[in-house]
Parts: structure tokens; C-alpha cells; sequence
């Protein structure tokens, strides 16, 4: 998908293409809807959840996973992603219910090496 595109456009196509095959997701806040960076909690329905933000590479968009590729307490991820929402207003909170965890967007995820 085209990183040009606007940030509620993107977001709407996602939840489009997840829904179709039975998995919930669902905007949590709304940022900029042009330009607004992304950030997704995948909750894993188990108590778990991943999360992870949107970023620029040299080739694109990537995801850079905050939990380094790992669950965490479903609590610590909404602590988490508040922190980041005191820090970004202008940024989208896309929550998706997947038991595989996977995070719906066709951009590959980066993982720190911490």
C-alpha cells in the first residue's frame, strides 16, 4: 500500500481487509487524519497483547515492535500506548483482536535489539 496515502484512508482499508476474514479491529483514538502516526495494539485475546508503532525507513513504512516481538500484560500495553498518546494527541490507536497476534498491515515489522 502507498505510504502517500492518508492516514484514515490506510486505516479504513485495514479494517476493511481484517473484517473479511472475521477479525475485529477497531479504532481506539483518532488522530490526524492526514498525517497521523500509527501505533497497534494486537491483543491476542489471552490477556496478552503486542504493540507496535509505525515508522519510516529508507525503504518505507515498517512497524517497530515496543514489546520486542514478545506479549505483554494487556494492561502494560494500554499504559503504554497512553504514555505515547501524552507525548503524540495527534496520533491513531488501532486495537486488533487476533488470536495469532497478527497486526493486519503490509508494511514488515522491525524488532529492537535490546
Amino acid at each position: 500500500m502507498s505510504d502517500d496515502l492518508p492516514t484514515n484512508l490506510r486505516i479504513s482499508v485495514q479494517i476493511r481487509i481484517a473484517a473479511k476474514q472475521g477479525i475485529p479491529m477497531m479504532v481506539v483514538h483518532k488522530g490526524d487524519p492526514n498525517s497521523g502516526a500509527i501505533y497497534l495494539k494486537s491483543n491476542r485475546l489471552d490477556g496478552t497483547a503486542e504493540v507496535f508503532s509505525q515508522i519510516r525507513t529508507n525503504e518505507g513504512l515498517a512497524w517497530l515492535s515496543a514489546t520486542e516481538g514478545k506479549g505483554m500484560p494487556e494492561r502494560e500495553a494500554d499504559d503504554y500506548l497512553a504514555q505515547q498518546l501524552d507525548f503524540d494527541p495527534d496520533m491513531w490507536i488501532i486495537e486488533i483482536e487476533d488470536r495469532q497476534g497478527r497486526h493486519w498491515f503490509p508494511e514488515k515489522i522491525l524488532t529492537p535489539h535490546i
